[in-house]
């Protein structure tokens, strides 16, 4: 089938997907390492409304509450002339109490109401810190998203990278992209496009939930900032080569077992997915070609543009925000001010001791806590004298992955199917997994 292609067609793929791969992909030298555009322009506006950011995000989750409680009371059609808004209002009892619980919490923060163990500086202003910078990423990403799936650049990665991530990850080669954006720009942002892509019908319930929890990684840049806080910063090289092996291992293993093997192959929608299939009459990259321009041909106006970045934004502000400050807050709370993850870290001890890990006492109690936050193992085992273990501590909190005081909480206020338990047994199987291989790998560098 022949097909009659214009120069604004080949324009209207190439310009948007070239801005889209700068903005979230294209490495930045700046004074603390390497960033993208997308962090530089979120960095900017956290300076900018530094002294403001509390108070937007505090009346953010105040408004969510406010409106999802008036949806509860209403009832379903209370929002049915503006879907988006019915969307995103009108959610289950769960979600309802958990918003008007984050409400109460972000009010106790802001205004420093309460025990301190809700609004101290290692728990409430951590918290608010981390929502300052959701704010701002959100704002730019949320903006921009489109740029990377509504004109193409999705629909050419997808048919190159097949081959590579159907037999290796056994998902779609789109996928790729969301790795890549998480890779070098930040977790937020690769839960946020599966999310959507989801959401679209280009993801079933299994892939979303593999990608969502497997390819979120952490960027660069913030690695960086852990294994500077263990003081091992020197080590940057084999540190991060040690993460992207680990993480390898944990990517290859994680989609053929329980729980997320066990996720339905099914779509949100009526979509039956992307057709991997390539005609006879073309060859990979052809292909991809061709569907790349028929997607951004699709696209119509800057209106179209602007309203869906705009949607973006408010889904993620109100969809997002609430749940990282109640789950990230109790979460932070066990952590700092109870035994529950020196506990829970006890029955590591033989096995870190089998593994010939100095300290291993103190390093088991750095195990779980990443849970709560990926940011408190390395500060709590900053302290640990041996550097092989410190090293092994910070390598690990980065490839376990799941954190509720952000990639957790996202992945729980997105769409993606997950529920809490599933996050904390793919949390623990990807401990099990990646530590004998960090350690491995440590023992050699040491």
């Amino acid at each position: 089938m022949k097909h009659n292609y214009s120069i604004a067609d080949h324009i209207k793929f190439i310009i948007p997907s070239l801005l889209g791969i700068f903005l979230f992909m294209s490495p930045v030298k700046t004074d603390n390492g390497f960033t993208i555009p997308i962090a530089l322009l979120a960095e900017w506006v956290q300076v900018l409304l530094a002294n403001q950011l509390s108070a937007i995000m505090t009346f953010i989750i105040l408004i969510t509450a406010v409106f999802t409680v008036l949806a509860k009371f209403l009832g379903k059609n209370a929002f049915s002339k503006t879907p988006f808004f019915q969307k995103l209002f009108y959610v289950s009892g769960f979600w309802t109490v958990t918003r008007v619980v984050a409400a109460v919490f972000a009010i106790m923060v802001y205004f420093e109401l309460g025990p301190e163990a809700i609004h101290g500086e290692v728990t409430g202003q951590t918290l608010m810190g981390l929502l300052h910078v959701l704010f701002s990423v959100f704002l730019f990403a949320g903006l921009f998203l489109p740029l990377l799936m509504n004109f193409g650049l999705l629909e050419l990665f997808g048919t190159l990278m097949t081959k590579i991530m159907r037999p290796l990850f056994k998902l779609p080669g789109r996928s790729s992209i969301d790795a890549l954006a998480s890779w070098i720009g930040d977790g937020t942002i690769g839960v946020l496009l599966t999310s959507k892509q989801y959401e679209d019908g280009y993801y079933t319930k299994r892939e979303a939930a593999v990608i969502g929890t497997t390819f979120s990684i952490v960027s660069i840049t913030f690695t960086l900032v852990i294994i500077t806080e263990v003081g091992l910063e020197h080590m940057f090289v084999p540190f991060y080569a040690t993460v992207f092996v680990a993480g390898l291992v944990a990517a290859l293993i994680m989609p053929r077992i329980p729980p997320l093997s066990r996720k339905a192959d099914t779509y949100i929608t009526d979509s039956t997915g992307v057709d991997e299939k390539i005609p006879e009459e073309h060859n990979v990259f052809s292909y991809g070609y061709q569907k790349a321009l028929d997607r951004g041909k699709k696209e119509s106006s800057v209106y179209k543009f602007a309203k869906e970045g705009g949607q973006n934004i408010l889904d993620m502000w109100m969809g997002v925000a609430p749940v990282v400050m109640a789950f990230g807050l109790v979460a932070l709370i066990i952590a700092e001010f109870t035994p529950v993850f020196q506990w829970l870290g006890m029955p590591f001890i033989p096995l870190l001791e089998l593994m010939q890990i100095p300290h291993a006492a103190a390093a088991s109690e750095t195990i779980l806590i990443g849970f709560a936050d990926m940011f408190l193992p390395a500060i709590i085992g900053a302290s640990i004298e041996a550097e092989i273990t410190r090293f092994i501590i910070a390598a690990l909190s980065v490839t376990q992955l799941i954190y509720m005081s952000e990639v957790g909480g996202l992945l729980l206020g997105s769409k993606v199917p997950v529920s809490f338990i599933d996050l904390f047994i793919i949390f623990l199987l990807r401990t099990l997994i990646t530590l004998p291989v960090i350690t491995l790998i440590a023992h050699m560098i040491f």
